[in-house]
């Protein structure tokens, strides 16, 4: 077939912005109960709602839902959630989203019975204590006056009683972990100003007869030691992530009660964990005593395998995924949430045995023909005197090409956290733009993960210089290769890539135009109003606050807006606790005083990032359609107006 002869961002594309808002799900949380495989999918659609799914071993190819709407399976502690989902003796336990309160959830179609009674409480990450008839959880208490009370909290399952505090006197917990005859107890904490990913302590106690815990001792941990995810074995051997050697390797507790004993299992450099932002995290589980199922990442790409414990050999199991979560073992076999180049997220059900494996349950139900695609290219480059990461996709669309002689605008993505990480699976947010014509450069700056240690180390004081840089620097490796329009560069990111965003635009003049969606003006103002979890982060990332404000107010784009000469459009959750949205309206005032084009988007309902289908449309056409007006291309797609200060007659 020949293909028409149009610009760059003007080709037309089956890839569009109501598909990816309301058709895709997030798939989350895997357990299995009896014969049901259970998961977790956050729908759009439903405003957001995260569902409770079951498949029965005996109907395979059905799926139905557990809980009816408005039950949500979503838990807030410490604001990102996560660990809302606990199973075990064939009873399904969840945090609703809705009050807060922990349910036990019928899988015979009753109405879920309450097991806490309304209060200021938020529960997560939970193990349950069949013995002592109780779940184990993390608990959040937002009664009283400050921050709010982290702690370790026993719930009982027969009466609705408030939580009984079982271990307490730090800012933040992760992980109870009973051991499988239930005598002992290993848990995560950390305190301000440190996050899990800096520096974690290992926690263990004995549990008497009472139920209560005696000996508490810490274990392991401390002193810029990164440890995650506890497990015990089915033997009763406790095992951890820790980073104690560059990266965050699989350790085996010799003496559970002397973390100084453990030894590494198949250590090398490559990360068997990933930062955690959210609580729940399963990057390994047990086969059996002797066998993990694990992933473990390097250079961007993850890889599924299998770990023979006593010989501390890997063996990686071939599939064609890139990127994994949610690991769950049982009756041999393993569950995950996966990805590839060429297929967006899906759950997938692997054969131990046979390695074959199969697709549960797809994101997204997309036919979408391989010639679409454009597949993720690993870039390294110079920046500074350091090597930085990125992906590389070229535009890719069967039916078009651009004139002879033209170059494709570019959208750099900068990822979230900032402590986090790309891959290169398939991300249809990223198609969006390729099948229109845009290249896209996702870059893995200093200080994200899958690089080891050192790598994530390289952003400690340096948020807002070395990320920026790199993502700078990128734009220009590119656009010098010739992939790319150097006077057409852009660049878009959310949240702490919002930041980095505005940086880029302030204090660099690189780029034609920018997207911040929900990102921070004023370092500042983040760092004295925003939630607990985060709100000694800046510490490491900039400086001490308030010892440091110069340094902040020196790296906040808002103070600099004077040197702010391109068009910016801000996308803001007018609900959002991480970054209020105050910042977003300051940014946006500064611009339109100044005569330069800007757009501000606030969504009324949404809290930091967008859950609802017609926001997550909204902040893609948007981006489109503004990036169309200031490069100066008709977009094939109709795009409902979207008024522009200072470009538009008033």
């Amino acid at each position: 077939m020949r293909r028409a002869i149009a610009p760059y961002g003007s080709w037309r594309s089956p890839i569009t912005a109501e598909q990816l808002a309301a058709h895709a799900v997030g798939l989350g949380a895997i357990a299995v109960v009896g014969d049901e495989l259970l998961w977790t999918e956050s729908r759009p659609l439903e405003d957001g709602r995260t569902a409770l799914v079951r498949r029965s071993a005996a109907a395979p190819s059905g799926a139905e839902d557990v809980l009816a709407p408005p039950w949500s399976v979503r838990s807030r502690v410490h604001e990102y959630g996560g660990g809302a989902l606990t199973t075990g003796g064939g009873r399904v336990f969840f945090s609703n989203d809705g009050d807060r309160r922990l349910y036990e959830a019928s899988l015979r179609g009753a109405e879920p019975r309450a097991l806490t009674p309304a209060g200021p409480w938020r529960f997560a990450d939970g193990v349950l204590d069949e013995r002592r008839s109780r779940l184990v959880s993390v608990c959040e208490d937002h009664g009283g006056s400050g921050e709010p009370a982290n702690f370790i909290a026993a719930i009982s399952l027969d009466d609705a009683l408030p939580p009984r505090v079982l271990a307490s006197g730090r800012d933040f917990y992760a992980a109870p972990r009973l051991s499988p005859d239930g005598s002992a107890l290993a848990w995560l904490s950390w305190s301000h100003p440190h996050m899990p990913w800096n520096e974690t302590e290992l926690w263990l106690a004995e549990v008497d007869s009472a139920g209560a815990l005696v000996d508490a001792r810490c274990i392991a941990g401390g002193s810029g030691e990164s440890i995650l995810q506890p497990l015990w074995s089915p033997d009763g051997v406790l095992h951890f992530v820790s980073d104690r050697a560059g990266w965050w390797n699989l350790h085996r507790c010799q003496d559970p009660f002397d973390g100084s004993t453990a030894r590494a299992l198949a250590p090398r450099e490559a990360e068997f964990a990933r930062p955690l932002w959210s609580l729940g995290q399963r990057t390994f589980a047990f086969a059996d005593a002797a066998t993990i199922v694990c992933t473990f990442g390097r250079g961007g790409r993850e890889h599924l395998a299998r770990l023979d414990v006593a010989r501390g050999e890997l063996s990686e199991i071939e599939t064609p995924f890139v990127g994994f979560d949610s690991v769950h073992v049982a009756r041999g076999r393993a569950w995950f949430i996966a990805s590839s180049t060429t297929a967006p997220a899906a759950l997938v059900e692997l054969d131990l045995a046979t390695g074959r494996h199969e697709v549960v349950r797809r994101s997204l139900d997309l036919d979408l023909d391989p010639e679409w695609i454009s597949v993720a290219e690993p870039v390294a480059y110079r920046s500074g005197d350091r090597t930085a990461h990125a992906f590389f996709y070229p535009p890719k669309n069967p039916e078009f090409s651009a004139p002879e002689g033209e170059r494709p605008p570019l959208r750099v993505r900068a990822h979230g956290g900032p402590t986090a990480a790309t891959d290169p699976s398939l991300k249809l947010a990223i198609q969006y733009w390729t099948s229109r014509g845009f290249a896209v450069l996702d870059v893995d700056y200093a200080g994200s993960t899958g690089y080891g240690r050192e790598y994530r180390d390289l952003l400690a004081g340096r948020w807002g210089v070395i990320d920026v840089e790199d993502c700078v620097n990128g734009a220009l490796h590119v656009a010098e290769a010739g992939r790319a329009d150097r006077a057409r560069l852009t660049i878009s990111g959310g949240s702490a890539g919002g930041y980095t965003v505005l940086c880029a635009l302030a204090f660099h003049d690189a780029f034609r135009a920018g997207a911040s969606h929900y990102g921070i003006g004023d370092l500042g103002a983040l760092a004295a109003d925003t939630h607990k979890f985060e709100s000694r982060y800046t510490d490491w990332l900039v400086a001490p606050w308030p010892e440091g404000r110069e340094i902040y107010r020196a790296r906040s784009p808002l103070f600099h807006a004077e040197r702010l000469s391109c068009p910016v459009i801000f996308f803001q959750g007018e609900q959002d606790r991480v970054v209020p949205p105050n910042q977003a309206e300051a940014m946006a005032q500064v611009l339109r005083e100044k005569g330069i084009p800007t757009a501000l988007v606030l969504f009324p309902d949404e809290a930091h990032g967008f859950r609802k289908a017609a926001s997550i449309r909204r902040a893609l056409t948007g981006e489109l359609g503004f990036f169309a007006r200031i490069l100066g291309f008709t977009p094939a797609d109709r795009i409902d107006p979207l008024p522009i200060e200072n470009l538009d007659p008033a």
